[in-house]
């Protein structure tokens, strides 16, 4: 007989999650239903309450369901989908060259959150640090040199929980020839951050951006809302002008249960193939 290894059965707590969980893939539980009770369950399953409830832990960490202290667990109700769409550099771009009164109009709710401004509450703050050795590296600055923090953020007032977080730099020296950028007060800036380069003669050409995540700690789950399991995304925008100087390095962050990051990749066409008595040079493809 051959070598086989010995067949171990998954412990309850897991073959209990499985169950539930498919249950919620196949629709026969819906976002807002409630689950049975842990006695329900250990009946259920013959098993003990504290399986079941290892169970019901599972299905949290997998941001299945949502509980809390007293409350019957319950199917989670997926929040409200943000779309974050590489074209909107452009949306942006095309805003910063409108009339003030168009400008101050449109801002980061509309374009991303999808919301009026009057639904949320917007915070920014102004200082001014050294760019210390990761960011001049980037400006191709010393890293004594200033750069302009600004960290913006905004609430839902509903619900008082976060909607946006983000910290931007551009280097002191590139922003100052016009000191109305460097005053908080003059926040939310008509137009945004283009807009506001464009006053001191630049123009943004090309943005990167750069996506990473990780887990949040426990204060940042709290001020977001999220549940066991959801990670944060993490976005780096860096805006070059026309020289491929870097002018503006921003970093935000994404609850990844809410946001969905699109990706607009335009392409430039082949060159037109010359014709030879009407047949096209070349193979096309397939065999010779």
């Amino acid at each position: 007989m051959e070598p086989r290894p010995t067949v171990v059965p998954p412990p309850i707590q897991l073959r209990i999650a499985d169950d539930i969980r498919m249950q919620i893939e196949r629709g026969e539980l819906t976002p807002g239903d409630s689950l049975p009770t842990l006695a329900e369950l250990a009946e259920r399953w013959s098993c003990s309450v504290g399986s079941a409830r290892a169970a019901i832990a599972l299905l949290k960490a997998q941001g299945l369901i949502s509980s809390g202290r007293g409350k019957a667990p319950v199917v989670r109700v997926p929040p409200r989908k943000v779309i974050r769409s590489s074209e909107r550099h452009q949306v942006e771009k095309d805003l910063a060259a409108r009339p003030e009164a168009e400008r101050a109009v449109v801002g980061e709710a509309e374009t991303n959150l999808n919301m009026q401004i009057s639904e949320q509450e917007f915070r920014s703050r102004y200082d001014q640090v050294e760019a210390r050795a990761a960011l001049a590296d980037l400006f191709r600055i010393e890293p004594t040199d200033l750069v302009l923090r600004r960290r913006y953020d905004s609430t839902d007032r509903a619900t008082g929980l976060l909607l946006s977080s983000s910290v931007s730099y551009m280097p002191v020296a590139l922003v100052s020839p016009n000191p109305a950028l460097l005053d908080e007060a003059n926040e939310p800036w008509p137009g945004g951050t283009q807009h506001q380069l464009s006053t001191v003669g630049v123009e943004i050409m090309t943005i990167i951006d750069e996506v990473t995540a990780r887990m949040p700690t426990t204060a940042e789950a709290q001020l977001w809302g999220l549940p066991d399991g959801v990670p944060l995304i993490l976005c780096r925008r860096i805006s070059l002008d026309a020289n491929e100087k870097v002018v503006e390095v921003s970093d935000a962050e994404y609850p990844a249960d809410r946001t969905e990051l699109r990706f607009v990749t335009p392409l430039k066409p082949w060159p037109k193939r010359r014709s030879n008595g009407g047949k096209t040079s070349g193979r096309q493809g397939g065999r010779p």
